[in-house]
């Protein structure tokens, strides 16, 4: 008998321990259905009805939301707003946090202070930090305008030009994003060897450009892809700065995907239509999340 097990790779037991797997990671893939999954499925099956909130009847409504969805202009506007926000906040986030996580691990002193100050924001309720902002970004009095007035130059209702909120908005972004991606290259700094700083350095060249560019850039691929990817699905769920500070406004300038969804889905009660933006959403975030992951992970030094 042992020899047909032999043969074949099996051993006494693996049967066993295959259902063992399956038992032991059963809870998890029910809470992941409950949770993500079913009301995902939900959500599609929803965008294929005509279904409002308060009917008692569904009636299948085939693609009709969908091209209901591509001749409407207040869609490609959010969408059009979402990537601008997206691709504005993303760079500068990653770029900003990457900088910051460098001078704080240079630091000799303070680094626990300065971790904790710059991941305050990522804690704070940004609902309630909305509100600090929308005063620090006060056509008149507010701080923003202060420095720029000291600095010669004229003030602007940076809210309530067109040209100017959306940028607004994406500021407050990268401030809102930045300490956790601080705090996640700080992870992948830290994973580096040091032993590779100090072989650099016997070569001759230890200057802090030719660390960056030799160590510590190739060696934080990993980190740049998880970083990347987090922070365009934290981009592309934008939406409380947006309900609060300009809600879509001025002249849907800062109207975003999320906020075109909650307004069709739960103030005018187009439940089915809202469902169909959702999708698109969710289509069109996994689609570049995945591709962005792809296209880093080939450029990713995995040690």
């Amino acid at each position: 008998m042992a020899e047909p097990l032999r043969r074949s790779g099996a051993r006494p037991g693996a049967r066993a321990e295959q259902w063992a797997a399956w038992l032991l990671g059963l809870p998890a893939f029910l809470l992941m259905w409950a949770m993500l999954l079913g009301p995902a499925l939900a959500v599609i099956l929803l965008s294929f009805t005509d279904w409002s909130f308060g009917e008692a009847e569904l009636r299948w409504h085939g693609l009709g939301n969908y091209l209901e969805l591509w001749g409407d202009r207040v869609f490609w506007v959010s969408l059009r707003n979402t990537l601008i926000y997206v691709g504005v906040s993303v760079p500068a986030t990653v770029a900003l946090g990457l900088l910051a996580a460098i001078l704080i691990e240079g630091a000799g002193r303070g680094r626990g202070l300065y971790r904790a100050l710059y991941f305050l924001p990522v804690a704070s309720t940004l609902l309630g930090m909305a509100l600090v902002w929308e005063f620090m970004l006060h056509p008149r009095v507010g701080f923003v305008n202060q420095v720029v007035a000291a600095l010669g130059f004229a003030r602007r209702d940076w809210l309530n030009d067109p040209d100017l909120a959306l940028l607004a908005l994406a500021a407050i972004g990268v401030w809102q994003n930045l300490g956790l991606a601080m705090v996640l290259f700080m992870a992948g700094l830290q994973a580096i060897p040091a032993d590779l700083y100090e072989a650099l350095a016997l070569d001759g060249a230890d200057g802090a450009w030719e660390r960056f560019r030799r160590i510590t850039w190739p060696l934080l691929g990993p980190a740049l892809v998880f970083v990347m990817a987090i922070m365009a699905i934290r981009s592309f769920q934008v939406f409380d700065t947006v309900a609060v500070l300009t809600e879509g406004g001025p002249q849907k300038s800062t109207e975003v995907l999320l906020y075109t969804m909650v307004q069709n889905g739960f103030t005018f009660l187009r439940s089915a239509y809202g469902a169909a933006i959702t999708a698109v959403f969710l289509a069109f975030t996994l689609a570049l999340t995945l591709a962005q992951t792809w296209l880093l992970e080939r450029r990713a030094h995995y040690g």
